[in-house]
């Protein structure tokens, strides 16, 4: 195993707080210890940790120890409104919350608008369906349509070949209902996160607890933002815990960074989420 002489890391480990969800106990630990650590906010709102290790070493090793507390979200206390009239608010609604909205119409690293997107999604999008009732739809679509395999894919694998292929991971599976949703002229971010591993004598456990997560939101005017999961064909709820939101996977990746040395090397990952009794 080659020698890293230096390294610099930005990681998204840490669940924000939002709606239903606070953290009540956290901590972080890297090792080797780091000569330099800081907590910052991303641009979108994230919790960010930057930290430097300028001592050599061989192996990085980051635990990420949390108690986040999460209540169930609650889908129906909104009016739902046909998809068209959900495009139209967008364009004459002048609220802080929509203006910033409207970035996550735009193409991004991973994602891109494209015709072929939106026919995919229009079979979900008839004239006068409801806005939440089609993107479910689409949801479900994806799940059916495509496989669930590991190693299928890389976070490079291009939304085309992923299409023609239908298989990959729960981030080509958000990543193209992002492109769909998009490429109707909808606002659609990427969601990445943690599930609930703890195993449920009654159902079987959520397709991707083994490690982080991805999802999608779309934002509705007026109300807000939705979340959906096409990897287990479901409104996430209280067995999914957000650690952040962007653009895209390259926005919120879990670690990022630069390193001097170490030609070859492994990463391994694993996320253990028990539920309280």
């Amino acid at each position: 195993m080659d020698t890293v002489s230096l390294c610099r890391n930005i990681i998204h480990v840490s669940p924000r707080e939002y709606e239903n969800q606070r953290n009540i106990f956290e901590n972080i630990t890297v090792t080797p210890s780091p000569e330099i650590i800081e907590f910052q906010k991303d641009y979108f709102g994230n919790k960010v940790y930057y930290f430097t290790i300028e001592k050599p070493h061989k192996k990085l090793t980051i635990i990420a120890e949390y108690e986040t507390e999460v209540t169930p979200k609650n889908y129906n206390n909104f009016q739902n409104q046909p998809w068209e009239k959900v495009i139209e608010l967008l364009h004459i609604d002048s609220s802080i919350e929509t203006i910033q909205a409207l970035e996550y119409l735009y193409d991004s690293y991973y994602v891109q608008k494209h015709n072929d997107w939106k026919e995919y999604a229009s079979k979900s999008f008839q004239p006068g369906d409801m806005f939440l009732d089609s993107v479910m739809d689409l949801t479900s679509r994806i799940f059916t349509d495509f496989k669930y395999q590991p190693n299928a894919t890389t976070i490079a694998t291009p939304l085309h070949e992923v299409f023609l292929q239908k298989s990959g991971v729960c981030q080509d599976f958000s990543h193209f209902q992002i492109a769909c949703l998009r490429s109707l002229g909808i606002p659609t971010r990427y969601v990445s996160g943690y599930l609930l591993t703890t195993p449920n004598p009654d159902k079987p456990n959520l397709i991707g607890s083994d490690a982080s997560h991805a999802w999608i939101q779309v934002y509705y005017p007026g109300i807000g933002w939705f979340d959906f999961d096409p990897t287990n064909n479901l409104r996430p709820s209280d067995q999914h815990i957000i650690i952040g939101w962007g653009r895209d996977y390259d926005d919120v990746s879990p670690v990022k960074g630069v390193i001097l040395g170490g030609e070859n090397h492994t990463i391994t990952v694993g996320v253990s989420v028990i539920g309280a009794e």
